[in-house]
């Protein structure tokens, strides 16, 4: 019967699995064999050639791949850290309104809802350094008009504020259902205790809310990780190659130079990256859940 059943449910849903395999595992498995591959672009399509490994020795003596390799793993560091804190900080402060809490999670969730490329032209209009306001902003304030998204550094910052502006309600609102899952008793049982708010959050809320938060960032780490559009829009990966992603760099290779092995290594590269950190994070919050499971 548990074998029938198996079978029944490998039947049901094979169909889904059939899906997942063409638009992800096809792909994947193409872009590894273009990226250990001869290719030449003919009339007729694609022709791969012998086998080689001369695009990922081009791609790891470039310093461009380590540029924007640098570009992209501070700004996702920087940005999950920040939308972190900020989304938790916002959904502990939503955990306790009462009627007005639909209303601001709407409010909140108008960022998120836009698209990524038109919220990315609305603030290269705010971040522009003839006409916009945070330049005029800035004037007013420091007597000196910046160009924000002219020099590396704040325009690195300028991307981070614009994803963090984006994002966080996200992390809010997952932060916000997990704490929803919360008991009460844990509370009523630490007040008892006579413990602080601060040792309330640290010691009750916070390992309560570890998993849910494992799911926020790794989630965040995916997204953020896979940039394209928002540095893409505001400064075209410049100035010069300051804020240029892997993506940005796999699509100038790919598409530009029409080096379709030479993508395909960048493509190959970044997913091993992003699983790697993605495991690598997994197994130290498994090891910390552990911990907190056997305290």
């Amino acid at each position: 019967m548990a074998r029938r059943r198996a079978r029944a449910g490998w039947l049901f849903a094979s169909p889904a699995l059939l899906v997942v395999a063409a638009v992800t595992v096809f792909p994947v498995l193409f872009s590894l064999v273009l990226s250990f591959s001869e290719v030449r672009l003919e009339y007729g399509g694609l022709r791969l050639g012998s086998p080689t490994l001369a695009h990922y020795e081009a791609l790891l003596t470039h310093s461009e791949w380590y540029r924007a390799l640098a570009f992209t793993l501070g700004f996702t560091v920087v940005s999950v850290f920040v939308e972190l804190v900020l989304g938790t900080l916002v959904a502990l402060v939503l955990e306790r309104l009462g009627a007005a809490r639909g209303w601001i999670l709407a409010l909140l969730l108008l960022p998120w809802a836009l698209i990524n490329v038109i919220a990315a032209q609305l603030w290269s209009y705010l971040f522009n350094g003839t006409y916009g306001a945070v330049g005029w902003l800035c004037e007013q304030m420091f007597g000196t008009r910046p160009d924000i998204l002219g020099e590396p550094l704040p325009a690195m910052a300028a991307m981070v504020v614009v994803d963090v502006w984006k994002t966080t309600p996200f992390v809010a609102i997952v932060v916000l259902a997990g704490l929803m899952l919360i008991p009460g008793d844990v509370y009523e049982a630490a007040e008892i205790d006579g413990a602080s708010a601060w040792t309330t959050f640290w010691k009750v809320t916070l390992p309560q809310l570890r998993p849910i938060i494992a799911i926020a960032v790794l989630f965040r780490i995916l997204q953020a990780f896979g940039i394209f559009d928002l540095p893409f829009v505001l400064t075209q990966g410049g100035p010069g190659t300051a804020t240029q992603s892997v993506a940005i760099l796999g699509y100038r290779i790919l598409f530009q130079n029409l080096d379709f092995g030479g993508g395909a290594a960048v493509a190959v590269t970044t997913a091993a990256i992003v699983l790697g950190c993605c495991l690598l994070f997994l197994r130290v919050f498994r090891a910390q859940a552990d911990e907190g499971g056997r305290a």
